[in-house]
């Protein structure tokens, strides 16, 4: 009798071993995103990014959490943001990119912002 007890309670404690809880410990935080890391798996940094068929001009650029988010505005006056890896760039700049899927209602923890849509871009072509 005490071997069935015993073995039930050895596959018992088997059994729940196997059960974990798979949320976030509490305390725990989002990945920040470094300069060579992409935490979110949305972008990946290139040098000489191609297929560039979006140019503007840059109105407002700031830089945090490794990204660069760059608002950007065309000919027509019509106003995108763009993130993309850290890269150096001025207000007034023209620059190039590729069109990409946006992401709509991203909320950047780091920079306390929200936008309505923004870009991930691979990467701008400063123009000279």
């Amino acid at each position: 009798m005490k071997r069935k007890i015993v073995l039930l309670l050895t596959i018992a404690v088997v059994a729940l071993s196997g059960c974990q809880n798979k949320t976030k410990p509490e305390g725990s935080q989002t990945p920040v995103a470094t300069p060579n890391s992409d935490p979110y798996g949305v972008i990946k940094a290139q040098k000489n990014p191609e297929g560039l068929d979006k140019k503007g001009t840059v109105t407002q650029t700031m830089n945090a959490g490794g990204y660069t988010y760059v608002e950007t505005a065309d000919d027509k006056g019509q106003k995108e943001w763009l993130a993309l890896p850290a890269t150096k760039v001025a207000v007034g700049d023209k620059i190039e990119y590729s069109e990409t899927p946006p992401m709509p209602n991203f909320k950047s923890k780091i920079l306390k912002k929200s936008f309505d849509k923004i870009y991930f871009v691979p990467g701008i072509k400063v123009e000279k």
